[in-house]
């Protein structure tokens, strides 16, 4: 099973909207997954229903989607956060990962996947080569919010392809 990672709390975020767009691209190609928004999870303590949520969408997965978008040049805390309150063995050792960066800029993230990526391998992760970084993403997605551009979605649609076969 793949988990989507939205790795924000932002309500109503890009980050999301991406992911729901990742979402899409899975659910064409028939491949089973969940999509896991931070927005909806408390993750400030490792509670009953952390653990709920760690059980429903992180150990289970063999791979992960994470959408990640800038945080003042890297990745979310709060990303870093649930992170750090996972059963580390149980969520991350030997899995695989994708990444895609978010930013309303010009390099998509590109210094936040760079440190997201320095964790994931230290959690014993594999990360694939691929990581897209998706810029001025506020203008890629549609007035509905929906992420339509033409050329985005078949290299985000490649990019999946290449994660199925790693």
């Amino acid at each position: 099973m793949i988990t989507i990672v939205s790795a924000t709390d932002r309500k109503g975020s890009n980050t999301r909207k991406v992911s729901n767009a990742y979402s899409l691209i899975l659910e064409e190609l028939n491949i089973p997954h969940t999509l896991l928004s931070l927005e909806d999870f408390t993750v400030f303590e490792r509670n009953e229903a952390f653990q709920a949520m760690e059980k429903q969408y992180l150990i289970p997965a063999q791979k992960f989607i994470f959408v990640s978008p800038e945080y003042n040049g890297s990745f979310s805390g709060i990303l870093k956060l649930m992170i750090d309150r996972s059963d580390i063995a149980a969520c991350w050792h030997n899995k695989k990962a994708l990444l895609a960066g978010v930013s309303t800029g010009r390099a998509g993230n590109l210094r936040g996947m760079e440190h997201l990526t320095g964790v994931l391998l230290y959690l014993k992760m594999m990360v694939h080569h691929n990581r897209l970084p998706i810029s001025t993403v506020d203008k890629l997605l549609s007035t509905e919010g929906i992420l339509e551009d033409p050329a985005t979605l078949n290299v985000m649609k490649q990019q999946v392809e290449q994660f199925l076969a790693f």
